[in-house]
């Protein structure tokens, strides 16, 4: 129960960061690869930025 609790922190500072302007967004997850949540591009778990669109964390 631990997990759900500290799961619905964590959604609580993403928005209180959102509120005062912080991008709060990260990775996706498809199978064992990052998606980018911009354009849905495919990328190793070590990927720092999209090679499609260029986001960035």
């Amino acid at each position: 129960m631990a997990t759900s609790e500290q799961h619905s922190a964590d959604e609580l500072f993403d928005e209180f960061l959102e509120d005062r302007g912080h991008e709060t967004r990260g990775w996706e997850e498809s199978y064992n690869k990052k998606q980018c949540p911009d354009c849905g591009g495919l990328h190793e778990a070590s990927a720092v930025e999209c090679s499609v669109c260029g986001w960035r964390p």
